[in-house]
């Protein structure tokens, strides 16, 4: 259920600000609306934030098996500042290993260089030049240009010129001006002389750094320390102020939400502080937050909605139980195979007693794996599914676990429905797709009958019930046209009742209700009004009927895939696993293989499974998901 709430405005003296904040803190039960503040000390401690964050990512893959230094605000703080220098220094010595490295590699071929020792013979009037030319251009020099060859190679000749520096005829030849060495700053040997003494600079910022890695979980406690404040400075500056008179006496107020049942809390708190505090309902226009709270059971779906970050409106619907039942049997379907569902479970349930071991309480995220697993497994002995292996290969006692109208061992067979007097039958696969349709059905049913519900005092409902009977006509459009035409003929007659007939009927009473009632605010005329002026989007309305009940045929599609791809990797497998020599790469091939269906599935259950309730269930609740969190203010959240 969605925990009702009050709004409440909360007026205060304005040289109060952070007496009643501390309070408010305290008594943590509301909700404050403050998005914005200002001033020097709030940008501070936004740096301040950002070097915490930037220090905890920077030894966060340096974490070791190491004792955890337990330090306080302060001092995580000078830590994450040094922890910023030192990796600032690194960079900037990597960056110079670089260029020096590239140096010594261009003079790589020309052995130990020293300017130095050139400029003391250039003293003594004697100039060296250093050139890499290609070989056609060196042997067209000129004899009188004096060359000492240091290397050769198949395109190109490395050379020294030496001539005197007060020979005006002894000079440096205008074809060889374009391919002159230039002499490095220092002596190739002082050169990789600093290179060794970057390395063994960034070993010892690197041994810094992990040594920090102990302060890992202090920043990070530091790091919801600034934050903390960062919110009491954005509420204490985000205040809206009103000045009284012209001795610089001011009110501040603001507004924020509370639940229901703690309304006489605020309400001597703020007798016992003078606070001025009005309270009432909500409104459709208010930025209501949303708290959610349900029994154990359903409450092990939040894992997934907050992964997620979908929260429903303060005004939408809490579907959360529901959420739970319908993605528990999309993962099933969608795994499809029974092996997958034991290998989950067993996962989860490794987790579940490593953390009753360490006597640390159970994460509800394991408990909800734990259930996807089970509901895998079920749907495997449903199906005769296992690991994809033939039907016929599977233990006899598990094939009679399987209903046999969608089991594989019975892939071959035609099931004849006792209306088509075996002149038409329906294949295991039709039946599957039977099967996604209904669950469509019911879950979209399920979805009007919860606005029917909230609409009860209101003929809205009969819009809602119209929807519903378009669903159920719908239904049995779908089985004749996609699953099978002859069985499910429009020309049915069951008992005396023309079933095609009927679906139809109710496809056009329910459109009728729709487009009469969908719209009602206390006048039907206006309603239909509405519905004309969105006459394009209320006819294409059927079709999405009949579009969303199709879109559940992607669970048995989905699910066919990863069974087709565990055969294949069988069968690519299977003639290795005869063979010693590669029973290895065989069961390699098969951990592979089957590990990359199942991350695979898991994609599909992200893409396809929850798409189903955030989309098509929830665009027929009429939900937006545009809710967010309920957040108390107050000392630790």
């Amino acid at each position: 259920m969605i925990v009702p709430m009050k709004k409440v405005s909360l007026i205060i003296m304005g040289d109060k600000k952070s007496e009643t904040l501390r309070k408010l803190r305290k008594l943590g039960i509301l909700h404050v609306e403050i998005a914005e503040g200002s001033g020097k000390k709030l940008e501070e401690l936004k740096e301040k934030v950002s070097l915490l964050e930037t220090a905890a990512f920077t030894v966060t893959d340096k974490k070791k098996k190491i004792n955890a230094v337990d330090a306080d605000a302060a001092e995580a703080f000078a830590v994450s500042e040094d922890i910023l220098a030192l990796t600032e220094e690194k960079k900037k010595l990597l960056d110079e290993r670089t260029v020096l490295t590239a140096e010594i590699d261009r003079l790589s071929g020309w052995g130990e260089v020293d300017p130095a020792e050139i400029k003391s013979l250039a003293d003594k009037g004697y100039d060296i030049s250093l050139y890499e030319v290609p070989d056609s251009v060196y042997k067209s020099l000129d004899e009188s240009v004096k060359t000492l060859c240091i290397g050769k190679t198949k395109s190109s000749v490395k050379f020294m010129v030496l001539t005197k520096s007060d020979d005006d005829e002894d000079k440096e030849p205008d074809s060889l001006k374009n391919f002159c060495i230039k002499l490095p700053e220092s002596s190739t040997a002082e050169l990789k002389k600093r290179v060794d003494s970057i390395n063994s600079r960034i070993e010892e910022i690197d041994a810094k750094l992990g040594s920090y890695a102990a302060y890992s979980d202090s920043i990070g406690k530091a790091v919801k320390v600034c934050e903390k404040d960062i919110e009491f400075e954005t509420y204490a500056t985000g205040m809206s102020d009103e000045a009284l008179n012209e001795k610089n006496v001011s009110v501040s107020y603001f507004t924020g939400y509370i639940e229901t049942e703690n309304v006489d809390r605020l309400k001597v708190a703020a007798k016992e502080n003078s606070w001025g505090l009005v309270v009432e309902d909500p409104t459709e226009e208010d930025n209501v937050p949303t708290k959610l709270k349900n029994n154990k059971f359903v409450s092990l779906i939040y894992p997934l909605t907050d992964f997620l970050g979908t929260v429903p409106g303060y005004f939408e619907y809490d579907i959360s139980g529901w959420f739970l039942g319908f993605i528990l049997i999309f993962f099933g379907i969608i795994f499809g195979d029974g092996a997958y569902g034991l290998l989950i479970t067993a996962g989860a349930a490794a987790l579940i007693i490593k953390s009753l071991i360490s006597k640390k309480e159970v994460s509800p995220a394991f408990l909800l794996v734990g259930l996807f697993g089970l509901s895998t497994i079920l749907w495997g002995t449903l199906t005769c599914t296992w690991c994809g292996l033939p039907a016929e290969q599977i233990p006899v006692w598990l094939q009679k676990l399987s209903i046999p109208v969608i089991s594989n061992v019975y892939a071959d067979k035609i099931w004849y429905p006792f209306w088509t007097n075996g002149q038409a039958g329906l294949t295991t696969a039709q039946n599957l797709q039977i099967f996604c349709f209904s669950l469509a059905l019911v879950q979209l049913v399920v979805a009007h009958i919860k606005a029917a519900v909230r609409n009860r005092k209101s003929i809205k409902l009969l819009g809602d019930i119209g929807s519903a009977l378009q669903l159920i006509g719908v239904f049995y459009v779908v089985l004749s046209f996609v699953v099978n035409a002859e069985v499910f003929s429009f020309g049915l007659v069951l008992g005396g009742v023309p079933v095609g007939i009927v679906s139809l009927a109710l496809v056009g009473v329910g459109f009728v209700l729709s487009f009469v009632f969908s719209n009602y605010n206390g006048s039907v005329i206006k309603s239909v009004i509405e519905s004309l002026k969105n006459i394009v989007s209320v006819l294409l309305g059927v079709v999405n009927v009949f579009s969303d009940i199709v879109s559940y045929i992607r669970l048995w599609a989905v699910g066919l895939a990863g069974a087709a791809i565990s055969a294949t990797v069988n069968e690519l497998a299977g003639p290795l696993l005869g063979n010693f020599m590669f029973m290895i790469l065989a069961i390699v091939l098969l951990v592979f293989g089957h590990g990359l269906n199942m991350i695979l599935n898991v994609l599909s259950v992200i893409v396809h499974g929850i798409r189903l309730n955030t989309l098509e269930f929830s665009s027929h609740l009429d939900m937006s998901w545009s809710g967010h969190k309920f957040k108390p203010f107050k000392e630790t959240n």
